[in-house]
Parts: structure tokens; C-alpha cells; sequence
């Protein structure tokens, strides 16, 4: 669930004023087979418990739900229920649950060296493997059976509503999962052993019935190592076109840099030095990857280089998702179309062609009407890619905002209404908020 930030009863009262007038002016679209889902959610209050075990009737009730409360965070069932109004699991009596994975920027690999906005730009691209990759292409999903969505803090949320998957239990999706991961999966398989029959002019495959045959010659036939082709599909094509993207960055980088991922990778330093030399200095990797054979050294390389380098390229390519959000079969998600109550954006519902040019900083934010603004004073040193020219501010620094940006500071703790007589924020400073990219 949401990371809430600690707010006091004035500053709710305002945020809460400005979350009405959000829902008072749009339209957020109820999700389908509405009366089967549960709605939660989390008020505007100094103390926060989930209100949840909400049933909605009509989109008329929907639209007065959200009205009504101005919920903080809102979320519905992932699962659909015969009686969701029901207060334990057992009672509600399951149906089905749509297939979620969740992709949060701060707990991505690469991500801890990140702020916020590079977060977000980093957890963009991570969405785009897994859907292409692993999603449509390994998994088979119909695009046309999967939505996405912009959670508003963290990352994207993926529903896929392809009937086949709606009855997998937890530990069926947990399979799933485990292969987005790579959990178990062995990167060397990627690697096929044959032998060369030079005077056949054919090549046999090491596990092959022929060996120890009659053939003459063919026990004596000499080995070589293939990587898969790599288009070849699942794990085994990933891996060598991951190994080769390694190969590729070695030879760009230097053998410096090639020598201290080995030594990162376990591999000693005196044999990181030789083995780089080999792949960098004397054209290795341009010859493995011409001719995807392993076995282009007079002397060949052991195999736990292989292995470390394969076992390296198999991290380079592994999905990334929650597995808690994807194995629950009962799973609250955040409601596409609400206001995200640690930041003020909107939960944004995308196209799968979208994707790539969606700035949550520019589409996610809701705009002022009439350009209103609030004051505030700054608490923590800011930077953000805000359009047109970027937000910035120091501690202590007062600034006149509009009212989206304001709100995303004072939510994220960064920033506060100013104290005494006259801190409340005028009316002209609270105005209606529309959907869309600030003017």
C-alpha cells in the first residue's frame, strides 16, 4: 500500500479541499464488472485506517463513492467476488482475479543511485521488457486483453484481463513470476556442446546416439561450444543476446573496464586480466559473436568464465516485478483515474503505444484553472524535470505555486503551507483542478 507522508488536521483540510474539487470536476471512470469488485480506501485524517469492503452498484454510485469520501488513496479488487461486500475472504466467495504485476522504480536494480525523476525514467524501460518480452511475447498475452496503468507514485501497474489467466491460483502465478525473475533457471543452457565432424562436413550433437558408435572417427570428432541463435525463443535466446550485449559493452569500454566486472563477477584478478585480454585486446568478442561459437581461443576459455559471464548476462536480462502484487489473488490496486495521495497526480491509464513518450511529470499532473496558485515554504532541497523550465527550491525558500505543484511537496514532505494568520490559501488559490497537462 501507499507510503503516506504525516500531514497536520490544517494542511489535510486543504489537501482534502483541493482532492473534492478534483473529484467534483472529473470523471473517473469505473472499472468493469463493477459490481463484483471491493473498493478500499484511506481518508484524509491524521490517523489513516483502510476503509474497505465497499460495494458499488451503478457508475452513478461510483462517481458519488469518490465524491463523497475524497479518499487520500483509493483502491478496488483485482479478484471479482459473488458477494464482495462480505467482511472475510471465505464469505465473498471467489471468482477470478485479473493478472497484476507491478513494477515499483525504488526497488529496481540500479535504482538506489537514482532520484525520484530518474527512478521513473528507469522503472519506463523495465515496463517495456517485461510487457514486450516477456508479457506478448513468451507468455503470449493478447494485447488487446491488457491495459496499463501509471500508479502516480512509484511505477505501472499491468492488468491482464485474458480469460485464461483469470483462475490461476497463487501458486500458479507464482510460476509465472519465478520466470519473469529467472528463479531456477539455468543460463547455461544457452550453451550447446556438438562435435565437429570435419570429414562428414556435419555437425552432431554431443548428447547424440553416434558417439561411441561404429561411425569411424566419430568419438574422436572434436567439441565445440554454440550459443543458441538469438532469436531463439525464452531464456535460451535472451541469454545470448544478453551475453552478447556484454561482449559489445567490453569492447566500448576497454579491457579495464571488462577486467574489474570479471573481478566483481568472483572471477581472480590475474585470470580477469588474461581472459579480458583475450575478448578485448586479441578480438574475441568480435569473433564469437560472428560466429556464436565459444571456442575461438588456441587455448579455450574454462568454463567458469562461461559460466560467470552467462550467469551475468541471465541478471542483465531478468524481468522485474513484485511478486507479493502478482501472487495475490486479492489483491487491492490502486483505481485508474483517482488522485495519488502521496504525490496529487493522477493514476493514469495508458495505451501500450504510449508508453515510451508518457512523462509523468507533464501527463500526470492535474492543471489549475485560471492558473491559481499557493504559497509554500520549501523543507528539503528540490529538483524536478517539471515542464516548462524544472522546479527547484532550498530550505527555507518561500515560493508562490500552482496548486498541483504545491500540493506534490507538501504530500511528499518537501514542502509546507506557511504558519500563522493568513496561511490558509485563498480561494483563488484552491480552485478547480481538471485533468490534464499544466498550461
Amino acid at each position: 500500500m501507499a507510503k503516506t507522508v504525516p500531514l497536520d488536521a490544517r494542511t489535510l483540510g486543504w489537501a482534502r479541499e483541493v482532492f473534492a474539487e478534483y473529484y467534483a470536476a472529473n470523471e473517473v471512470p469505473p472499472p468493469d464488472r463493477l459490481t463484483r469488485r471491493e473498493f478500499a480506501a484511506f481518508p484524509f485524517a491524521t490517523e489513516t485506517i483502510m476503509r474497505r469492503h465497499a460495494t458499488l452498484r451503478t457508475p452513478e454510485e461510483f462517481a458519488a463513492f469518490l465524491r463523497r469520501e475524497v479518499p487520500r488513496h483509493v483502491y478496488y479488487s483485482s479478484a471479482y467476488y459473488r458477494r464482495p461486500a462480505e467482511p472475510t475472504m471465505a464469505a465473498k466467495e471467489w471468482l477470478g482475479a485479473d493478472l497484476i504485476f507491478d513494477l515499483d522504480s525504488d526497488h529496481l536494480r540500479g535504482a538506489e543511485a537514482l532520484d525520484y525523476a530518474g527512478q521513473l525514467a528507469l522503472v519506463k524501460t523495465r515496463l517495456i521488457d517485461l510487457v514486450d518480452d516477456f508479457l506478448f511475447g513468451d507468455f503470449g498475452v493478447d494485447p488487446a486483453a491488457t491495459s496499463f496503468v501509471f500508479s502516480g507514485g512509484r511505477g505501472y501497474h499491468v492488468h491482464v484481463h485474458d480469460p485464461r489467466f483469470l483462475s490461476l491460483s497463487s501458486p500458479e502465478r507464482r510460476e509465472l513470476v519465478d520466470y519473469v525473475l529467472g528463479t531456477g533457471v539455468d543460463p547455461m543452457r544457452a550453451v550447446e556442446e556438438r562435435r565437429e565432424d570435419v570429414r562428414a562436413g556435419r555437425t552432431l550433437s554431443a548428447l547424440d546416439d553416434e558417439v561411441g558408435s561404429a561411425t569411424p572417427g566419430a568419438s574422436a570428432a572434436p567439441r565445440t561450444r554454440r550459443l543458441a541463435p538469438p532469436d531463439a525463443p525464452g531464456w535460451r535466446g535472451r541469454t545470448t543476446r544478453a551475453l552478447l550485449e556484454v561482449l559489445r559493452r567490453w569492447e566500448s569500454a576497454g579491457k579495464g573496464a571488462a577486467v574489474e566486472e570479471l573481478v566483481h563477477l568472483g572471477i581472480e584478478p590475474t585470470k580477469a586480466r588474461r581472459w579480458a585480454k583475450l575478448i578485448v585486446d586479441e578480438g574475441g568478442a568480435a569473433r564469437i559473436r560472428g560466429s556464436l561459437t565459444l571456442d575461438v581461443f588456441k587455448k579455450d576459455l574454462p568454463p567458469e568464465f562461461l559460466e560467470a559471464v552467462i550467469a551475468r548476462a541471465k541478471i542483465e536480462v531478468q524481468g522485474e516485478t513484485d511478486a507479493p502484487v502478482t501472487t495475490d489473488i486479492h489483491r487491492l490496486i490502486r483505481l485508474p483515474g483517482s488522485l495519488h495521495g502521496g504525490t496529487g497526480f493522477r493514476v493514469v491509464p495508458l495505451a501500450r503505444d504510449a508508453i515510451t513518450a508518457f512523462d509523468p511529470f507533464r501527463d500526470a499532473l492535474v492543471a489549475p484553472i485560471d492558473g491559481a496558485t499557493t504559497r509554500v515554504t520549501f523543507t528539503s532541497e528540490v529538483r524536478y524535470p517539471f515542464p516548462p523550465g524544472g522546479l527547484a527550491g532550498t530550505p527555507g525558500a518561500v515560493g508562490e505555486l500552482p496548486t498541483p505543484l504545491a500540493l506534490f511537496l507538501v504530500l511528499r514532505g518537501e514542502a509546507e503551507l506557511p504558519p500563522g494568520p493568513g496561511s490558509r490559501a485563498d480561494r483563488s488559490s484552491r480552485s478547480t483542478l481538471r485533468s490534464g497537462p499544466p498550461a
